[in-house]
């Protein structure tokens, strides 16, 4: 399996557009970082978590040719903003599109999205096929997949743990008995926003201290800001096993 960085960013914090800070206005392309997503790819086909409003741009730049799945994490619009966007896959793939959401999810994206789910559709529109992701294991084209529970300050997220490789974003709390779904990953991807302390997203010194205590051998953090400083910076500074993510970034397992 292949995972692929499409996006570490997020909306949080100033946006780029009124930015002028050194990390927004960094030559590096590991500081140009869109919002947070990743690709999947397998036997099991090409699976996409989270249709950010970046979809469009992250799916030309990455090359993606065909989309077997998406899986959505919660329902904030730095997550499921370009899911209209699936209309092209739809065009070139005549199919609709699942799309894996918790019920919660599923209820905000019919309503931001009603047109695609209206009794008389306009032609063209996305035509997605809404999936319940509840609270067992799930398989998508022989792909199994565990949903884990996390909290983004009082809302529920899901990540999700694909064999040895877990992938959880928005989040500050996850109970005991949904960190032991985590435990024995060989991979953990995990939100690291700032340093500073955030009423609902994991600081730099939570992540890694929480990779430490699930001993997963190698992680990666994603979902950063301009205010935690720019890669070359940070980097440095990182305990061994404990990296940051950028755009285009992959590796296999």
């Amino acid at each position: 399996m292949k995972v692929t960085f499409l996006g570490t960013g997020t909306s949080q914090g100033v946006p780029v557009i009124a930015c002028n800070c050194h990390v927004c206005t960094s030559p590096d392309a590991k500081d140009n970082r869109l919002r947070s997503s990743i690709l999947l790819e397998s036997e099991a086909g090409a699976i996409v978590v989270d249709t950010t409003p970046d979809f469009r741009y992250q799916m030309l730049r990455a090359n993606v040719k065909h989309l077997d799945a998406v899986l959505i994490t919660h329902s904030h619009k730095d997550h499921i903003a370009g899911m209209d966007d699936i209309r092209a896959f739809n065009y070139f793939q005549q199919t609709p599109i699942d799309v894996y959401a918790s019920t919660f999810s599923q209820e905000v994206i019919m309503r931001e999205f009603a047109y695609a789910f209206a009794e008389q559709k306009y032609p063209g529109i996305p035509e997605i096929h809404l999936r319940t992701i509840g609270e067992v294991p799930f398989v998508i084209n022989g792909l199994p997949i565990i949903p884990i529970q996390v909290m983004h300050y009082k809302m529920p997220v899901l990540g999700f743990r694909f064999h040895d490789f877990t992938y959880i974003t928005d989040a500050n709390f996850i109970q005991p008995a949904e960190k032991d779904k985590i435990r024995g990953s060989k991979v953990l991807v995990l939100n690291a926003l700032r340093r500073e302390k955030h009423i609902s997203h994991f600081t730099l010194q939570e992540a890694i201290a929480l990779g430490k205590e699930l001993e997963v051998p190698q992680l990666y953090l994603t979902h950063i800001s301009h205010q935690l400083g720019r890669h070359a910076e940070v980097s440095p500074e990182l305990p061994a096993g404990v990296a940051l993510a950028y755009d285009g970034f992959s590796f296999e397992l």
